[in-house]
């Protein structure tokens, strides 16, 4: 039996099992790619241009953007290569750096969204107080927690896992390196450790999701007694865009790991690996420019500028 210091690669789920079906999905999954680059590229040019959008809720957006492209960009790269190519195959460091890029990016994303709940509750729930409480030393420290947690979190679970001997060989049942997946492939009662590693990153999470929820809370509560209409449609043209993009995020990544096993299978689990991690950074800048009039008018700025470089 092959053990993890025999493997020198992962075989990956293919997308396809037809030629013609890999070229389609190549061609698919690069528009999604050149959608989401696009979309996050714009998002982040439009606040770092227009000094408007220099204020916390645009600074998180910012990152939130950065985190959008670096998780795409983590698996649908390799995902293309290999239709195009006709190959399922990823180098044992290549597998490494998926894992713990996806979990960096995918931990913080959630952290940084639990933040930015906070920023909306300061801004609406205590407007007074805000520009203490937010001000740009507080934001920067905040969004370096959110990376730093990250990191620390996407550490913790790469070493982990591939520290695991291998014993069921080197196919993995997904698209990427995915650690439930790797596990599957680790001796029997090997991978108690990154089990438990993987819980305690679930009520973290949960704990980011209940103080979300409570936030929200107390929004709406703050929201529904404004007096003037005007302040109400305002207060919540600037919270629904957030809301949305958490509750896209929570609701793919919640059926993802927490289907019953009888929905199990390669085509299911495939489906659903791209739902959560392609889908969000694709339709998050969507999202939050479909009804925030201040980043539709940089955006105008950002492309009028463009088309007269051309």
């Amino acid at each position: 039996m092959p053990n993890s210091s025999s493997i020198s690669e992962f075989l990956l789920l293919p997308l396809a099992d037809t030629r013609q079906l890999q070229l389609l999905h190549f061609w698919l999954l690069l528009g999604i790619y050149l959608a989401a680059l696009l979309g996050n590229g714009l998002i982040s040019t439009a606040v770092a241009c227009d000094h408007r959008l220099h204020t916390p809720m645009y600074f998180f957006l910012l990152n939130l953007a950065l985190l959008d492209l670096g998780c795409i960009s983590t698996t649908l790269p390799k995902a293309m290569a290999n239709a195009l190519w006709d190959t399922r195959a990823i180098s044992y460091a290549g597998c490494a750096a998926q894992v713990f890029c996806f979990f960096l990016f995918l931990s913080a994303e959630f952290y940084l969204l639990t933040i930015m709940s906070y920023d909306r509750y300061v801004a609406i729930c205590k407007p007074l107080h805000y520009g203490t409480l937010m001000d740009s030393r507080a934001c920067a420290t905040m969004a370096a927690a959110a990376w730093g947690s990250g990191v620390l979190n996407s550490l913790l679970h790469t070493a982990s896992t591939f520290s695991l001997p291998l014993c069921q060989g080197n196919v993995v049942n997904q698209f990427f390196c995915e650690v439930p997946q790797i596990l599957k492939l680790s001796c029997s009662g090997s991978y108690l450790r990154e089990v438990v590693l993987l819980i305690f990153s679930a009520s973290l999470v949960f704990g980011c999701f209940v103080f979300i929820v409570v936030s929200y809370v107390q929004i709406f509560m703050a929201v529904l007694r404004m007096p003037s209409e005007q302040g109400r449609h305002k207060a919540f043209s600037t919270c629904l865009p957030h809301l949305a993009v958490v509750s896209l995020f929570v609701s793919t990544g919640a059926f993802a790991h927490l289907k019953p096993p009888s929905l199990s299978s390669p085509f299911v689990d495939l489906m659903v690996a791209l739902l959560y991690s392609v889908v969000p950074p694709t339709l998050n800048p969507i999202i939050y420019s479909m009804r925030n009039r201040e980043i539709k008018h940089a955006l105008s700025k950002v492309l009028q500028y463009t088309l007269l470089q051309l």
